[in-house]
């Protein structure tokens, strides 16, 4: 294998985690009064993190105090209602078990709060992964490079054998940003065309189109 440590993004990516994020968002929008989000609206809202998610979905003009209560209630919320209706995407399960019996270490850097990645890499991947982060305090999120650099030190992994596959343009970014190849995952959130137009000179229609792209 070209690539030895194939290092992913969640949300989008491995696991289509909208339907939850949408119910979460709408649940604790309601909750203070607000206005309602469609799946499409808040499928644009992702991917920065729950603190930019919630911003985007709060209408204009909301004052910090309230964002901050939408915030705290929504991480509520969605710490008890992030599997509800999340699941893998197809193909998702068999590529991380083939790249492991290929011998490749395999992760998950999300901008994703980190009690949801920690649980949903639990729950969806037992022993498909050799690390995971989300988002935490003493770490920058993505696009800077930090997350993904930490993971790589945590596994000792070569740069020029480590790859990044995600679904939008912060992960290419990020990618970029740590100075490794990043392929871009079109069945996620942002879609194909949306990745050619960010840069993305890799890309994969399906889960199994990653495995001959590590090759």
């Amino acid at each position: 294998m070209k690539y030895t440590t194939i290092i992913f993004d969640l949300d989008g990516t491995l696991l289509d985690t909208l339907q939850d994020l949408a119910n979460a968002t709408n649940y604790t929008l309601g909750k203070h009064g607000l206005p309602l989000r469609t799946a499409c609206e808040v499928r644009r809202f992702v991917g920065n993190g729950i603190r930019n998610l919630i911003a985007r979905a709060v209408p204009a003009g909301t004052s910090q105090e309230i964002q901050e209560a939408v915030f705290a209630d929504f991480n509520l919320y969605y710490k008890e209602h992030c599997a509800d209706n999340t699941q893998p995407y197809p193909g998702v399960l068999q590529l991380l078990a083939e790249l492991r019996r290929q011998g490749c270490q395999t992760a998950i850097v999300s901008n994703k709060a980190d009690y949801a990645v920690q649980e949903l890499a639990h729950q969806y991947f037992p022993n498909l992964l050799d690390a995971a982060c989300g988002e935490r305090q003493g770490i920058a999120r993505k696009p800077a490079p930090d997350m993904l650099l930490a993971v790589m030190q945590q596994l000792r992994a070569e740069q020029e054998r480590t790859i990044y596959i995600g679904d939008s343009d912060t992960d290419l970014l990020t990618a970029q940003n740590a100075a490794v190849p990043c392929i871009g995952a079109c069945w996620g959130f942002r879609g194909r065309r949306f990745l050619i137009d960010h840069g993305a000179q890799l890309l994969a229609d399906k889960a199994e189109d990653i495995f001959p792209l590590c090759k």
